[in-house]
């Protein structure tokens, strides 16, 4: 036996470079819920490379959305596109189809590889390496609200809560009417002045007059006018705190 050290500097070199081994680590993480690589044609058209199916589903439909996809007449199908074409291999699908045509493109995800140099050489004072992974936890926060919404106690909270925005929201568009309202009487009040006299000589004909104008109410015009918006805002409002009202009755919720 001869000592390591003793040896010539160029045959320690190679003697030290088989001291050296080559160590691969693969390393597959079980994600919950479970997540897929998306193939390479839809991980590009999506911006996607891994994510669950339910996230999966739900960016197609937003695609689907913004390129305007699904047929105008028939709300079941899909109209596809070149790159839906080159994808699915079909030029219409229905939404139900989907789940079953994305299994095969939804492959299990990369695993993590770690390549490591082990060495033996008494020189070499790295003996030990760190690796950074990133892996997905769950938010705790997701607990603690969930059982803070299932929670008995906080219910009239939240209630609270639902009314005080409620009650914002109408004051907001409130003020955007009475904004409005100033808008458009300092750019023409003279113009404006004689379509609120219009407007209330026609809500004085429809008040007074039970039969109304037949002839002027089965048009189309007469329903695209900008009074028929705030008609209809105003008939869902009431039937919405006719609704909340019979509920907070039939539960006994009081607002405080």
């Amino acid at each position: 036996c001869l000592d390591y050290l003793s040896l010539p500097p160029f045959i320690r070199n190679k003697f030290t470079q088989k001291l050296k081994t080559k160590l691969t680590s693969t390393l597959c993480i079980f994600l919950s819920p479970p997540q897929f690589k998306l193939d390479p044609r839809l991980a590009r058209l999506l911006g996607i490379h891994t994510q669950t199916r339910s996230a999966i589903i739900q960016a197609l439909w937003q695609y689907i959305k913004t390129n305007k996809l699904q047929d105008s007449h028939d709300k079941e199908y899909i109209n596809c596109d070149k790159y839906f074409q080159q994808i699915f291999d079909c030029p219409r699908l229905k939404f139900s189809e989907i789940p079953q045509r994305l299994t095969n493109l939804l492959l299990p995800p990369d695993p993590i590889v770690i390549n490591h140099i082990i060495s033996v050489d008494p020189n070499d004072q790295k003996k030990t390496a760190c690796y950074d992974i990133d892996v997905e936890v769950e938010d705790p926060l997701k607990g603690q609200m969930s059982s803070f919404l299932l929670s008995t106690a906080n219910q009239q909270e939240i209630t609270a809560l639902d009314n005080k925005i409620h009650e914002t929201i109408e004051s907001i568009n409130q003020l955007k009417i009475q904004r409005d309202f100033m808008l458009s009487f300092s750019k023409d009040p003279k113009g404006y002045i004689q379509d609120l006299l219009r407007s209330q000589s026609r809500d004085l004909k429809v008040m007074t007059d039970v039969v109304g104008n037949p002839e002027e109410e089965r048009r189309a015009e007469f329903y695209h006018e900008p009074w028929s918006q705030e008609a209809v805002s105003r008939y869902f409002y009431c039937k919405i705190q006719q609704r909340r009202q019979e509920l907070e009755q039939s539960l006994g919720v009081r607002n405080t």
